[in-house]
Parts: C-alpha cells; sequence; structure tokens
C-alpha cells in the first residue's frame, strides 16, 4: 500500500506511521493494517523515516512525506523523548501539530513523570538520575530490603528476568549491582535516564492493556507479550480511572494485573503512540477506538 500525500475524507486528524526502510513511501509492514485502518476510517495517512527521527539533526528529513497543515497523531516505534520532541518541532514547521506535545509525551513514556500520581496503585518505585553505582546503592538503600524489579526509565528487560531484571533482596548490593549492570549493557544505547527500583509485588493474572484518549478508557486489550492470554476477571477501572483522567494526556495506555491479594495494580503506563498492538486486537478496533473521543 502506497500512501499518497492526501487519502480518505477530512476528518480532522492525520495518522503518521513508520515507513518501510526498502519502499519508503509506504507504510512499514508492522503498521501498514493500522494505515489501512485508517484509511478505512476516513483519516489522512501519511509515513515518516523513522531511522531519520533516531539520529541528530534528521528530523527534518524523517517528515519530508508529511503534507503541510494540519493535526496528527503517530503510531509507530519508540522514540526518545528527545527525539520526540525534535520530531513535533520539525512537524511544527510544516504547520502540523502533534495532539501529543513533547512534554506530554515525554510525562507519558518515562516512569517518572507519571509516577506520582499514581503512586498508591503501583509498586513503590525509587529512581537515579544516571547510571553511577553511588546512585543506584542511594536508590536501593532507599527502597528497602526484599525482592524488587529494575528497569531503566522506560523499558525493562523481563523477558531478560533472572540476569537483567530481578533482584532477589535489595540487602544484596553486589548481587543487585551485578542485574544493574547486565541491564545497562543489554540496554547499551537505549538506555534512557537512570536506574529504576521497583518493590516486587506477585501477580496473578496476565497483564491486560487499556487504552485511554483524553482521560477516558476506550479499549481493552490483552497485552502484546501475551496476546492470547486475557485476565480471567473483568479490570476493575473504578480507582484508576479517575487519576488517569487528571493527568490530562491525550493518548496513553495503562498495563495493569491482578496482585495476589485481589487489588488491580498499574504495572506502566505509556504513550499510546508508540505502545503495541497485541496481535489479537483488530487494527480497526484501535483505530475506532483512537478516533472515539477525539472529535
Amino acid at each position: 500500500m502506497e500512501v499518497p500525500s492526501r487519502v480518505g475524507d477530512d476528518t480532522g486528524v492525520m495518522l503518521l506511521v513508520p515507513a518501510d526502510p526498502l519502499r519508503p513511501r509506504r507504510p512499514d509492514e508492522h503498521f501498514r493494517a493500522e494505515a489501512v485502518a485508517a484509511r478505512e476510517a476516513g483519516l489522512d495517512v501519511a509515513v515518516v523515516d523513522h531511522d531519520a527521527l533516531t539520529r541528530p539533526d534528521r528530523a527534518e528529513h524523517a517528515v519530508a512525506l508529511v503534507p503541510a497543515d494540519g493535526e496528527a497523531v503517530y503510531r509507530g516505534w519508540m522514540l526518545r523523548s528527545e527525539q520526540y520532541a525534535a520530531f513535533t518541532e520539525a512537524l511544527a514547521r510544516r504547520g502540523v501539530t502533534l495532539r501529543t506535545s513533547a512534554e506530554q509525551y515525554r510525562r507519558a513514556h518515562e516512569l517518572p513523570g507519571w509516577y506520582a500520581a499514581l503512586a498508591a496503585l503501583t509498586p513503590a518505585s525509587v529512581w537515579t538520575r544516571g547510571a553511577s553505582r553511588a546512585d543506584f546503592d542511594r536508590a536501593r538503600v532507599e527502597l528497602g530490603t526484599g525482592p524488587a524489579v529494575l528497569r531503566d526509565y522506560t523499558k525493562s528487560m523481563k523477558h531478560h528476568w533472572h540476569e537483567a531484571a530481578f533482584i532477589p533482596d535489595l540487602a544484596d548490593g553486589e548481587t543487585a549491582w551485578k542485574v544493574a549492570s547486565r541491564l545497562r549493557h543489554l540496554r547499551d544505547d537505549d538506555f534512557a535516564g537512570g536506574f529504576v527500583l521497583r518493590r516486587y509485588e506477585r501477580f496473578t493474572s496476565a497483564e491486560a492493556r487499556t487504552w485511554w484518549v483524553n482521560g477516558g478508557c476506550v479499549l481493552v486489550s490483552s497485552h502484546p507479550d501475551t496476546p492470547n492470554d486475557v485476565p480471567s476477571r473483568d479490570v476493575d477501572l473504578d480507582a484508576v480511572a479517575p487519576m488517569i483522567a487528571a493527568l490530562g494526556l491525550p493518548f496513553i495506555t495503562v498495563d495493569l494485573a491482578l496482585r495476589a491479594d485481589g487489588v488491580w495494580r498499574v504495572i506502566e503506563i505509556g504513550d499510546g503512540q508508540v505502545s503495541d498492538r497485541p496481535a489479537t486486537t483488530e487494527p480497526g478496533k484501535l483505530i475506532t477506538a483512537l478516533l472515539a473521543r477525539t472529535h
């Protein structure tokens, strides 16, 4: 599917998706179905060069195929907060405004941006402002003793659970630092912000990914890591809904899981533009949900 400069009826919003690296006027295969669904829903669709967005001073090139003027929502690969800021600036010079500002993206994308507002509903967390051993030990002591889960500001390495995510006891400084060092190594240039230490809690359900537009939940799906697993009980959003609305963020995801004591807990918040869609959720369903509260 090649994307012309303008498609669909004027709905007042344009969907931006990454371009196929080998066919730069076509959507990347991973986002092609969403692009098709958006066209069918009457949205304008344009492609951006994701690789260029990740390079310093290449944002102008990245958005060269985006039509001038209008409002846009991005659905694509994860960007560092500073890369997203350059993205918004490059689009602004073309008269295009992303509905999620650079400040809003950082607040949703990085744990320190949303943690305080959701502290009562998510595992206790502390973080560093860099990757030094001294800062890590300070945060480790602040959180206390017992098991913890480690990540950086934007991502964990949960698929490397025992070597780069789970700390059996914070009191064991050497073992904890070994896990932290491995996380830092695996994340490499993608390491964002600093270390985040989170109190370990035992969960008994698969994670549910909830999608929120302008403070309202528009869709509940499986988590992309477990697309065929759905929570055995309906997700209770009563506690989280007022706090999510108070964040004032235009498009986010909230991942929740059922703790062993029967309480739904917030695992993570992410910017909805870069949150993956589980394979079991039809692309049209997500696009319809995205439009539900944007007009």
